[in-house]
């Protein structure tokens, strides 16, 4: 009886082992494809599409991958002065924004995250959004994952083509024809810092309408984005 119950432990550990060994792989797969390969489609994408489906709201997809070299650099500025100014120095996580934001939730209810454009390229193309410590560790490893497999400038050119710019608008091509009816290459700097503005809630604020609120980041991103350097932030990335 032991050394059957022992051949049943070490069949199942060897079964766990090649599932996740399967697993690992299949990751680091996805990865090195998409350090070349245009993204077709994002996890969070997908659960849009399903969440439409339970839903009356009629929903509209709209998504066409540009290369870096097509999309205005004040974009990519603009990102990096709202969301992540230790974009070229950090490797995935900027851990004094990580320790800011743990002191000020614990002082206000009003909650501030300390995600990175890598984290939140990570999230995007590979995961879904909840606040679950399964996603949030897997969203670790991804980004683990591709601040080894690409360079800064790929990070930056898949995130600025899956990011979520308005209800089913995603990238910055879709989202400068269906703000301002003009490619992501025309872009001028404040019109870049409208799109970065409405990133912490892209579906309930508006680039083509700001309101007040998103006027006042818009001209804060603006100002950043000149202490920063502008344009040559994007310029001076590696890769």
């Amino acid at each position: 009886m032991v050394k059957r119950k022992g051949g049943w432990l070490r069949r199942i550990l060897k079964g766990l082992a090649w599932a996740l060994g399967g697993f690992l792989a299949l990751n680091v797969m996805l990865v090195l494809t998409f350090r070349f390969v245009p993204v077709p489609v994002s996890g969070l994408m997908i659960q849009r599409r399903v969440e439409a489906w339970g839903s009356d709201k009629p929903y509209q997809s709209h998504h066409t991958w540009v290369p870096l070299e097509e999309i205005s650099p004040s974009l990519g500025a603009a990102v990096i002065a709202a969301e992540d100014q230790n974009f070229a120095d950090h490797f995935g996580f900027d851990w004094q924004a990580i320790e800011k934001a743990v002191q000020h939730n614990e002082k206000s209810r009003r909650k501030r995250g300390a995600s990175t454009v890598s984290q939140q390229t990570a999230k995007n193309l590979f995961l879904w959004n909840s606040r679950s410590w399964t996603r949030k560790g897997l969203e670790a490893w991804f980004t683990l994952l591709i601040e080894v497999g690409w360079s800064k400038k790929r990070i930056l050119e898949v995130y600025l083509n899956i990011v979520e710019f308005g209800d089913g608008v995603y990238g910055a091509e879709a989202a400068a024809r269906t703000s301002f009816g003009k490619s992501a290459k025309r872009l001028t700097p404040s019109e870049a810092a409208l799109l970065a503005a409405v990133l912490p809630n892209p579906r309930k604020f508006h680039a083509a309408a700001p309101s007040e609120y998103i006027r006042g980041r818009q001209a804060w991103i603006l100002n950043q984005m000149r202490q920063l350097g502008g344009a040559q932030l994007v310029k001076d990335l590696g890769g």
